[in-house]
């Protein structure tokens, strides 16, 4: 049976699909992507990534968020600095975001007035 919209339940399911659900502590967020703590920290300090707190401050993690500082984690593994690896990631992140409004525009533009 369905959960009934607007209920629990179909609320967990949505936000289970959602990516940018703050679903993560600091500690499962660093089990994860097999990092420190301080790690995470650093990326907030560097402005890649802001986590969500939870009402008792606790810092929450999306999968986004997640995806952003597992990239930056690889870089570093390569020897980039953490400065550079944040850069890199971010500028990633501004272009992918570019090309799917250019992906948009351009069908829609095809596609002509509805």
């Amino acid at each position: 049976m369905d959960p009934t919209p607007g209920t629990p339940d179909q609320d967990a399911n949505s936000r289970f699909d959602d990516e940018d659900y703050p679903a993560y502590s600091m500690g499962r967020a660093a089990e994860i992507l097999g990092v420190t703590q301080v790690f995470l920290r650093s990326l907030d300090s560097a402005g890649l990534i802001t986590p969500q707190r939870s009402e008792g401050g606790h810092r929450r993690y999306s999968r986004y968020q997640l995806e952003l500082a597992g990239r930056v984690r690889e870089l570093l593994d390569r020897g980039t600095a953490v400065d550079a690896a944040c850069r890199i990631v971010a500028l990633e992140d501004q272009l992918a975001e570019a090309l799917r409004a250019n992906e948009v525009l351009e069908r829609s533009r095809r596609e002509g007035p509805g």
